[in-house]
C-alpha cells in the first residue's frame, strides 16, 4: 500500500465546486471533467435535527438544482469513509439524478464492527452491498474522459479512501487545512500509526497536486476554507508538517484525541451512512427507528 497507485496527470484540471453545510462544518463537492458534462458528487450531506428527529434535503437541493442548472450528468456519488458528524445524502440524490454510489472496499470492516455496537442482528447486511462499488486501493474510474483513481488511506476509519482526479485529490477527513491539523484516530478502527502512514502516502502526491477538505472548522475564527495543497501541507500542516516523525505525530494524536468528546450525530451518522445512506429497516407500523447504544463510546 505504500506506493502511490497511479501518475498523477497535472495537465488534468476538473473543475470543482464546493458547497458548505453549516451545521456539521461539512464541504461536499461537485466535480465536473472540464471536457463533458459528467460528474461526480463527494461527501453530500443529508440535513437531521437530532432534536426531533427531523430529517430535512436543503443541502442536497441545492447540489441537484446546481447540476440541473449546469445540465450536468451525474455519473459517480463518492462516500470518501463512513462518516459519524452527518448523514449522507447520496440515496436520496440518486434517486433524483441517477449514478453510481460508492465507497471504500473495507467499509465491510466498518460494518462488521458497528453492527455489533448497534446490534444490527443478521439481517444488516457487512458485505458492502448497500453501495453500487467498492473501490480497492488503486482502482481507477473514469468522469467523462477523466480517469481518477482511489488510494485506501486508513487511520481515521478503516475505509477511508482519497480520490485523485487530474490535478486534485479529496482526503476526506484524513487531513485538514495547514492550521487545522489532521483528524482523530479514537473511533472504533482507528489507528494514529496508520493514520500517518497515509498522510504520508498522500502528501508524497506531486507538490502542486491541489487538496479539498470535507471539513473545515475555522480555527481561530479565521473564514472558512477548504483548499491547499500537497506542498502547503507538508511546509505547513502544525500536526504533521515534514521533519515530525511517526512517533512524534501519534503521541501529540493520542493525547488530543483524549480531550475530545464525540460527534454530536456520531450515532445517527454511522447507523445510517454504513447502510449507504439510507434508514434502518421500518417497523411494522412503517417508523424507521434509530437506537442509542448506552456508554458503547
Amino acid at each position: 500500500m505504500d506506493a502511490i497507485p497511479h501518475a498523477v496527470d497535472l495537465s488534468v484540471k476538473p473543475e470543482i465546486t464546493a458547497f458548505f453545510d453549516e451545521g456539521t462544518s461539512t464541504v461536499s463537492y461537485v466535480v465536473k471533467d472540464s471536457d463533458s458534462p459528467a460528474c461526480a458528487v463527494l461527501d453530500s450531506v443529508l440535513d437531521f435535527d437530532y432534536a426531533s428527529g427531523r430529517i430535512g434535503h436543503g443541502s442536497a437541493d441545492a447540489i441537484i438544482a446546481f447540476i440541473r442548472k449546469r445540465q450536468l450528468r451525474l455519473e459517480w456519488l463518492i462516500e470518501t469513509h463512513v462518516h459519524a458528524d452527518h448523514l449522507s445524502a447520496a440515496p436520496y440524490i440518486q434517486e433524483k439524478l441517477g449514478g453510481t454510489l460508492s465507497i471504500g472496499d473495507r467499509v465491510t470492516v466498518v460494518q462488521e464492527t458497528f453492527g455489533k455496537v448497534f446490534n444490527e442482528g443478521m439481517q444488516f447486511r457487512q458485505d458492502g452491498s448497500q453501495f453500487d462499488r467498492l473501490f480497492a486501493d488503486g482502482d481507477s474510474y473514469a468522469i467523462g474522459g477523466m480517469t481518477a483513481f482511489a488510494m485506501h488511506t486508513p487511520g481515521h476509519t478503516p475505509a477511508c479512501v482519497t480520490h485523485v482526479i487530474g490535478d486534485a485529490a479529496f482526503v476526506g477527513d484524513t487531513l485538514f487545512m495547514p492550521d487545522g491539523g489532521t483528524a482523530r484516530a479514537d473511533f472504533p478502527g482507528g489507528d494514529a500509526h496508520v493514520l500517518f502512514r497515509s498522510i504520508r502516502r498522500v502528501l508524497a502526491l506531486p507538490s502542486q497536486t491541489r487538496l479539498f477538505m470535507c471539513h473545515d472548522y475555522r480555527p481561530n475564527g479565521r473564514e472558512i476554507r477548504w483548499e491547499t495543497t500537497v506542498a502547503e501541507e507538508r511546509d505547513h500542516n502544525i500536526h504533521v508538517h515534514d521533519g515530525v516523525s511517526e512517533e512524534e505525530f501519534v503521541a501529540m494524536r493520542q493525547a488530543r484525541d483524549a480531550t475530545l468528546p464525540m460527534p454530536r450525530l456520531i450515532i445517527p451518522s454511522i447507523q445510517v451512512n454504513m447502510r449507504g445512506g439510507r434508514l434502518p429497516p421500518p417497523d411494522a407500523s412503517g417508523r424507521c427507528f434509530l437506537k442509542v447504544p448506552v456508554n458503547a463510546f
